[in-house]
């Protein structure tokens, strides 16, 4: 795994990558993939949002991740939310967990920071003979209008201009997000497509909590402390002058499920 360190936004992307709607299981369970007592890997599990849905839903889960500090922030949450769920550091590359052990293997907002061609033979070693594989990536869309301003106010502070995270930046051509080289991998070293969809949902933020989910992007990695600070600052001042203090804002969001099979 490699790229942005997401550990310097710890605390924004604690308090913000939760909005993992209901619909992902719903859809899910449509195709009669469960979670109840299965063994799943999380990979690039982050501070655990999906990890915690997948244990609620009775899941044998572990989450794994190579950030110290994002691994600290899952195992809090978990704790304050009496969730007993295992968390160790390790990258997609090499999770150091058992082989040929595991039913499913999550990567929800990661795939594309991993270093694919060993993450894909790392998940191919973990998983069981016809396991599943769920690549699932999720994000607000460029449309809505405060999404725009947002870019107008920061873009001064992204070096090297706003593009798409991890080599996601690198693809000429994306069908619902995912680059079509990801595809022909998955062939190449046969994890069979099941099926790729995507849904559409919102989430509703205050002026603060839309603040803070900017502030946990990765562009926001790549700013020192003070430049963090001061875009976030900058941005919530212009949100309360535009909209009040009290405003809340709808942002449309996409989600989309690759559902492959080993």
């Amino acid at each position: 795994m490699n790229g942005a360190n997401f550990g310097v936004v710890a605390e924004s992307y604690t308090r913000s990558r939760n909005d993992i709607p209901h619909q992902l299981f719903e859809s899910l369970l449509l195709r009669n993939i469960s979670f109840e007592g299965k063994r799943i890997a999380d990979i690039g599990c982050g501070t655990g949002a999906l990890t915690r849905k997948v244990k609620i839903r009775n899941g044998i889960v572990v989450g794994v991740d190579p950030s110290p500090e994002l691994i600290e922030k899952a195992r809090l949450v978990s704790e304050k939310e009496y969730l007993p769920i295992e968390y160790q550091l390790g990258s997609a590359e090499n999770t150091d967990l058992e082989s040929n052990c595991y039913n499913i293997v999550t990567v929800l907002r990661a795939w594309h920071w991993f270093n694919r061609e060993d993450a894909i033979k790392e998940v191919k070693r973990i998983l069981k003979n016809k396991g599943t594989l769920l690549v699932m990536d999720s994000g607000f869309v460029g449309e809505s209008t405060v999404v725009g301003q947002t870019f107008s106010v920061l873009k001064k502070y992204i070096r090297g201009g706003i593009k798409p995270a991890g080599s996601k930046a690198y693809s000429k051509q994306r069908i619902n997000g995912f680059p079509v080289e990801w595809f022909e991998e998955w062939r190449q070293h046969e994890l069979d497509v099941r099926e790729f969809y995507k849904f559409d949902y919102s989430v509703t933020f205050t002026n603060e909590e839309w603040v803070d989910r900017v502030g946990s992007l990765s562009w926001m990695t790549e700013l020192n402390d003070e430049e963090r600070q001061t875009s976030k600052f900058e941005l919530l001042e212009f949100l309360k002058g535009q909209y009040g203090e009290n405003a809340t804002h709808n942002v449309p969001h996409i989600f989309t499920i690759c559902i492959l099979t080993k």
